[in-house]
């Protein structure tokens, strides 16, 4: 196997400035890709770019609002301009707002669904035209263990998380005939900067360890190993996986010993 197994392919990375999105950005590079940092802020992406081009890597600083569809545009145009195409798409942006659902406005309520759901909608769409026409590509969804069981607060959030579980079966079954896959990953607490809130409660984290049988958090680095693998040739044969990083979480019933 090459030690890069993604040499020559161009990714984009949506959400590459920090946190789970900024792991898959560095790692994607290690295995050899050319990767599109997409994100809001042009000054934190360009250091993200400095650390991959530092490790030997590269990197294209692409700035864009993903929930905005004329930016997003502009933003696979001008990749596809100075790279001639996109091999891989992963669709990290999003965000949550922990709320009960009696206090979620319909205002928070489009926001999350339009960044959670919307724009990976939107992205896809975009960038598998070119894959299609090439018959070969690889989406990767990072969506959440919240998509897949009930937590006590953000209604919103899991609903987007949810429906972009199902927006990957169906795109992977459309398009899996022109040669793309499409998956998923969901990944249960990572110490990120949009959970270090909650996870700085010692008595929250305690009980989400206590549901965890692996007994500990998982972290960014492996998160984005697993979506580095979906990326490659030889992952060719999983198409439309909603695959839980979680330490085996929604695998099992919590039941105090």
């Amino acid at each position: 196997m090459s030690a890069q197994p993604l040499a020559d392919r161009m990714a984009i990375v949506t959400g590459a400035s920090r946190g789970i999105g900024l792991a898959i950005a560095e790692r994607l590079a290690a295995d050899g890709a050319h990767v599109g940092l997409v994100a809001r802020s042009e000054d934190v992406l360009g250091e993200v770019a400095e650390r991959i081009r530092a490790h030997g890597g590269a990197a294209t600083v692409i700035t864009a609002d993903v929930t905005d569809p004329a930016s997003s545009e502009a933003a696979v145009r001008r990749f596809v301009g100075l790279h001639g195409r996109v091999d891989i798409l992963v669709n990290n942006a999003g965000g949550n707002v922990r709320s009960a659902a009696a206090d979620t406005d319909l205002e928070l309520w489009n926001q999350l669904l339009t960044l959670g759901l919307t724009a990976p909608f939107h992205w896809a769409v975009l960038c598998a035209e070119g894959m299609r026409e090439r018959s070969w590509g690889r989406i990767v969804n990072v969506g959440s263990v919240a998509g897949m069981r009930a937590l006590p607060t953000g209604a919103a959030y899991a609903s987007a998380k949810a429906g972009l579980a199902q927006l990957t079966r169906n795109l992977a079954r459309e398009w899996g005939p022109d040669g793309l896959t499409v998956n998923l990953v969901a990944p249960w607490y990572v110490p990120t900067p949009l959970t270090e809130g909650v996870l700085s409660d010692p008595a929250f984290k305690e009980a989400v360890l206590a549901c965890t049988p692996a007994g500990r958090l998982g972290t960014p680095a492996e998160v984005a190993a697993a979506v580095a693998f979906l990326c490659r040739e030889e992952a060719g044969w999983i198409n439309g996986v909603n695959l839980p990083l979680d330490g085996g979480f929604s695998a099992a019933s919590f039941f105090p010993s």
